[in-house]
């Protein structure tokens, strides 16, 4: 049986071909009614986008993706590159190529580095905004040109890109604010540890962080916001005098992911031990801080699957005729010592290219003391 074409879903909206990829495309130059009975007959008929006949259609404008994303913290951002790579590598042979341009941290460099791409004919974006101020005037000006920016982990909402993939980030400030309630008593001091408050993402997590302990932790206090700029020495340094002005401090919410100097700081000071950290996503370096108890828990934000959503979206956009949505919003996960073995930052600790798919089996079977021996085997 042939499938329902963009022809029979004309015909039976009455309007024309040219409106109906307007309306499948999210593209201008329709009304709001138009586009709504489009997307219904589509639904209704199953229509499914030809990849290979589209991907014939725009090979030869041969699909550049660019890339936009710190380098640091590498934890983090070479999880969500890896997770880009591998979508595009999925369809390299349909003409889809990224153009990779990381800035050296958040915010940095992050005008000249747009700017750069803009002039190189990419015809989507993906980038990390760091600075909104400076960034949404560069996306909107991609979007006036077609360029599809997506908006990935941090937001400029008061652009006009095309969508954001993440987990909400003021939902995550709660969540962080119900689990650290489950470590801390009552009455409670906790304070943030953020990179910068003028980037969206850690502004919402402390917002929701704040606004949401007093609701889990009664008589629970925020009393201080650090920002550490992403810098490992900085926080440090910034979490040692945090420690010494709250000798009391229960709680700690760490809302990215470089907690390490945190941790640091807690051990340099041998009776704050029982404060608590709920941190941000997993790496290797986090494991022995989740055996010895002083991370309590983590908000796992998925950078891999971020980044893979990201360039499916794109490509999705341009080879399969898929309406862009305005937000990807991902349910974060829980990380706790005891299923912290089974995320894949953790279980391909013990695997290796030679070792094989049982080896991989066995590694994502490893408990938490285990995991711990492999890694001081391994220094």
């Amino acid at each position: 049986m042939k499938q329902p074409g963009i022809h029979q879903i004309a015909e039976l909206a009455k309007v024309s071909i040219g409106t109906v990829d307007r309306a499948l495309h999210g593209r201008d130059g329709i009304s709001e009614s138009t586009r709504t009975k489009v997307l219904r007959i589509a639904k209704q008929l199953g229509y499914k986008p030809n990849l290979a006949a589209r991907a014939l259609s725009v090979a030869r404008a041969n699909v550049r993706i660019g890339v936009c994303i710190p380098k640091e913290i590498h934890f983090f951002y070479d999880q969500m590159r890896d997770g880009i790579f591998d979508e595009v590598r999925r369809v390299s042979g349909m003409g889809v190529q990224v153009i990779y341009r990381p800035v050296p941290s958040l915010g940095e460099e992050e005008k000249e580095t747009l700017e750069e791409l803009l002039q190189s004919g990419i015809q989507a974006l993906i980038v990390t905004p760091g600075n909104p101020a400076v960034v949404s005037p560069l996306i909107d000006q991609a979007e006036k040109k077609g360029v599809r920016v997506i908006c990935i982990t941090s937001d400029a909402p008061e652009s006009h890109r095309s969508t954001f993939v993440g987990v909400d980030p003021e939902l995550n400030g709660r969540l962080a604010a119900e689990l650290l309630s489950m470590f801390i008593p009552g009455g409670s001091k906790a304070a943030i540890v953020t990179g910068m408050l003028e980037t969206q993402e850690h502004r919402k997590k402390a917002e929701g962080f704040r606004a949401a302990l007093p609701d889990y932790c009664s008589g629970g206090e925020v009393v201080e916001v650090v920002e550490g700029h992403e810098s490992e020495q900085a926080t440090h340094e910034k979490c040692c005098q945090l420690l010494n002005r709250y000798p009391d401090l229960a709680g700690i919410y760490v809302s990215t992911v470089n907690c390490l100097p945190v941790c640091r700081a807690l051990d340099s000071q041998a009776s704050l031990r029982r404060t608590k950290l709920v941190t941000t996503d997993l790496f290797e370096g986090m494991v022995p801080h989740f055996i010895d108890g002083t991370i309590a828990a983590s908000i796992y934000q998925d950078p891999y699957l971020q980044g893979q959503m990201a360039a499916r979206i794109a490509v999705d956009y341009y080879l399969g005729d898929t309406q862009i949505k305005s937000a990807n919003y991902l349910n974060p996960g829980i990380v706790l010592k005891t299923n912290l073995h089974l995320f894949r930052e953790v279980a391909q600790l013990d695997s290796s290219p030679a070792s094989g798919a049982a080896e991989d089996s066995r590694s994502a079977a490893l408990s938490p003391e285990d995991l711990l021996h492999t890694l001081r085997a391994g220094e």
